[in-house]
């Protein structure tokens, strides 16, 4: 592909949406908070950043520019037309997404201030928050897509590298999967990929021409300005962020931790119903979760997520449950997305599971940063809990079916192992 051919992002001219607070947003984020402000206000929650990778991210991300970039964001806060979209969207039944009240409180709240730092015993980036549940937890995602933004605007910068040529490459590997989504119009996927993208400008032109050659595939993304801007379905539920904070509230609490993950699931079914009923199973580990998924919860929960470890394992693990429970899995549905690729790890499933329970994909980073370049892998995960009603803070664990992504300091992690009955995967 020559660049004469090529429709280069780069050539659709000042895109508004970059200096937009929805720019950086996943759609579970104001999903996530809107629960929060209605069942936990006063938590006040730190949001730690951490490299995973073996990329210095520091090379070509300077703290000072990346604290100016997060500063204008959150001096800026939410535009109105940004306010008037959330407004705008309504569930399956017609009812109203997010509540005016809800809406006034975005409007008439900053973020809280954000600090970015070189540190020194890593010698890498060093990013940290703390604030209200219902507004720090907008960090997440704004802070991974500028720092995957910055690093490589400048890696290409720094590298000699055309754009041009990075561009031609991303879109032969892009033509080369919707061949396949266009082969395969039974296969259904969301772009998961907001928080590691290789741009802003590159995630529209993956989610335009998804949406312009293979409609049938293509549910929605997951980015809510992409989604306000193409007219796309924005795809979100909730992050591991939600049982991990209701585990840390209930330890601060005194109260029984192994509890606290039932009563996320039925605070949120309580709250969004039927519209967001999929349950991610893989916070406190898979087994526990199966445990803990009652039959009543079950049946209102539509479906499942996994989000680590072995997605056949686990689709298997899923069919034995229904089945068990009397429930018929054709009724139910999973949604894969741990660090999927199009077409070989979509297509093993698929194949795996013809006709035995309904498949949805949710595909990150091989979507919007698959463009010849190694993608930084790194998250920013809440990591603390004050609960100002008892005086009281707790750290928060995350159990993951892959333990290389456990969260939490070492003797927390084995606490929450015995909890849970988690073993070593």
């Amino acid at each position: 592909m020559t660049h004469q051919t090529l429709t280069s992002p780069i050539e659709y001219g000042p895109f508004k949406e970059e200096t937009m607070l929805s720019a950086g947003l996943d759609y579970y984020k104001p999903t996530m908070s809107q629960f929060q402000h209605e069942y936990q206000p006063d938590a006040e929650v730190t949001f730690t950043f951490k490299n995973r990778g073996n990329q210095r991210l520091a090379d070509y991300v300077a703290a000072e520019d990346l604290q100016d970039r997060l500063e204008t964001i959150r001096q800026n806060g939410f535009a109105q037309e940004e306010i008037e979209y959330f407004r705008s969207l309504h569930s399956a039944k017609g009812e109203r997404m997010f509540a005016d009240e809800y809406l006034d409180y975005l409007q008439h709240n900053s973020l809280p201030e954000i600090t970015v730092r070189h540190d020194r015993s890593t010698d890498d980036l060093a990013i940290e928050s703390t604030g209200k549940w219902p507004l720090v937890t907008f960090w997440e995602t704004i802070v991974m897509s500028q720092v995957s933004e910055m690093y490589f605007e400048n890696c290409v910068s720094a590298q000699g590298l055309d754009i041009f040529d990075v561009y031609a490459e991303g879109d032969h590997r892009l033509s080369e999967k919707i061949a396949y989504l266009q082969a395969n119009p039974d296969v259904k996927l969301a772009d998961f990929g907001t928080r590691r993208r290789f741009s802003l400008r590159w995630q529209r032109h993956v989610d335009e021409r998804l949406k312009n050659e293979c409609p049938e595939n293509f549910v929605g993304t997951s980015c809510v300005a992409l989604a306000k801007e193409l007219g796309l379905k924005a795809i979100g539920t909730f992050a591991h962020e939600n049982p991990m904070v209701y585990a840390a509230i209930a330890d601060a609490k005194g109260e029984d931790i192994r509890a606290s993950h039932g009563k996320m699931l039925d605070d949120w079914y309580d709250f969004y119903g039927d519209e967001l009923a999929i349950a991610l199973s893989d916070t406190f580990g898979t087994d526990f979760f199966f445990e803990d998924f009652t039959l009543e919860r079950a049946e209102k929960y539509q479906a499942t997520r996994q989000d680590s470890g072995d997605p056949i394992k686990y689709g298997e693990k899923v069919l034995k449950f229904y089945t068990n429970m009397g429930l018929n899995p054709l009724d139910k549905s999973i949604t894969f997305s741990d660090g999927l690729h199009l077409p070989d790890s979509v297509d093993n499933i698929k194949q795996e599971f013809k006709d035995q329970i309904n498949k949805n994909f949710g595909v990150g980073t091989d979507l919007s940063n698959d463009l010849g370049l190694k993608a930084i892998n790194q998250v920013m995960k809440a990591t603390h809990v004050y609960v100002p009603e008892v005086n009281k803070g707790a750290d928060t664990v995350k159990l993951s079916d892959d333990s290389s992504k456990h969260t939490g300091n070492n003797e927390l992690v084995e606490r929450y192992q015995q909890i849970f009955a988690v073993k070593e995967q």
